[in-house]
């Protein structure tokens, strides 16, 4: 059984934090086992922020994938951080790269990368990715499943 004693958000009623700098990143152990390592996807095909100069929204589908080491990333905690953003004004490149590095920050992985596929503003759509180096060996990595921009739906 996994322990989740020192969880504070799960099965509790939790206020959606008021800013990415606010949100709580939890982690729950886990074991990885032989052979190559899992690769865990985390899609939020419905993100917002707030463009920080007109303070209009903006929409992307971001598609996570890391190889969990000694931690997850627990995904109620997850959705928290991830809706934290709505209210929070920064580009598009900034906010793709804040999640993998938050993401990082609190699970250590052996891998990571992020995609931000945005919604046009200005009739430009602009995707962002990064990632924190060379995949794992040996690890399945699957298309991120999202498709070059024609109305991305």
């Amino acid at each position: 059984m996994t322990d989740t004693k020192n969880l504070t958000q799960l099965g509790t009623n939790v206020e959606a934090p008021q800013s990415p700098e606010a949100a709580v990143l939890e982690t729950v152990p886990f074991s990885r086992g032989d052979g190559p390592p899992a690769i865990v996807r985390f899609t939020c095909p419905e993100f917002t922020s707030l463009c920080p100069v007109t303070g209009q929204p903006d929409f992307a589908h971001i598609v996570i994938d890391y190889a969990p080491d000694a931690v997850l990333v627990e995904s109620k905690s997850l959705k928290l951080f991830m809706t934290s953003f709505r209210n929070h004004g920064a580009f598009h490149e900034e906010c793709t790269v804040m999640i993998g590095r938050r993401i990082v920050a609190a699970t250590k992985p052996l891998w990571l990368r992020i995609g931000g596929y945005w919604y046009p503003r200005g009739g430009i759509p602009i995707d962002v990715f990064w990632q924190t180096g060379a995949p794992p060996e040996g690890a399945w990595l699957p298309d991120t499943g999202v498709a070059p921009y024609r109305g991305r739906g």
